[in-house]
């Protein structure tokens, strides 16, 4: 059976050249500092935030005492995943707030989000990455993630997924909605890329990237982990 599980990346490039940097976060910057003419070895430091680029968040991000990266364990971050798309929605609002409306729309197709899964909104915006009007996105309803949460369907180590910069709209200052899922073991993938490669259901969520003490999250290679093809 593993010999049969497809991966398909979904993380973006690292390249300071085209790259959508959280306002307010620090640049991302690459500089060589080893060479094989002069070191005999290709070396180069990285400088950027833990949230820059496609990345996944801890606990502690948003809840005082919250787990954070060296604390979670590799179940926190192997998830079932949904994939919910609304890009229809978000390209006649930017300002769209997924609702619990759509995801019970979601679930009259596909049945029922499974318990404690990573549940990861297509808005589009991955098309606008690394150009203007990336900063302004949709995201959830808080309204939506309540229901989420007290259902089970994010349960005690979920989440929810994003290829925009945050599972907040990005018209709330307040981040209510990151308030609400960086709780329990739960986690955010955010700035996914390829979600076209993702089924709407029955995959899994893979997350590596550095596990940095005290870590908010991490910059990451996510990957899909699809079922065998029938």
């Amino acid at each position: 059976m593993l010999e049969r599980l497809r991966l398909v990346g979904l993380s973006h490039v690292n390249d300071p050249a085209r790259i959508s940097v959280f306002p307010g976060d620090p640049a991302f910057e690459l500089e060589t500092v080893a060479t094989l003419r002069e070191e005999g070895y290709y070396l180069r430091a990285v400088r950027g935030g833990e949230h820059t680029g496609t990345h996944w968040g801890a606990p502690g991000h948003f809840t005082e005492g919250g787990l954070l990266a060296d604390e979670l364990e590799p179940a926190d971050l192997f998830r079932p995943a949904v994939k919910v798309d609304v890009r229809a929605a978000c390209a006649a609002d930017p300002d769209h707030a997924v609702s619990i409306a759509d995801l019970t729309a979601w679930e009259e197709r596909h049945g029922r989000i499974p318990e404690e899964s990573v549940v990861i909104i297509w808005t589009g915006w991955e098309e606008k990455y690394g150009r203007a009007g990336f900063e302004r996105h949709p995201g959830f309803a808080p309204e939506a993630v309540r229901w989420l949460v007290e259902t089970g369907r994010l349960g005690e180590r979920g989440g929810t997924g994003t290829d925009a910069f945050s599972p907040d709209v990005s018209a709330d200052p307040g981040f209510t909605v990151s308030k609400l899922v960086y709780q329990r073991r739960r986690i955010s993938l955010e700035v996914l890329a390829h979600l076209a490669d993702l089924p709407a259901a029955g995959a899994w969520v893979l997350c590596g990237g550095q596990i940095n003490r005290a870590g908010s999250g991490s910059t990451a290679l996510i990957y899909g982990v699809l079922p065998p093809a029938s």
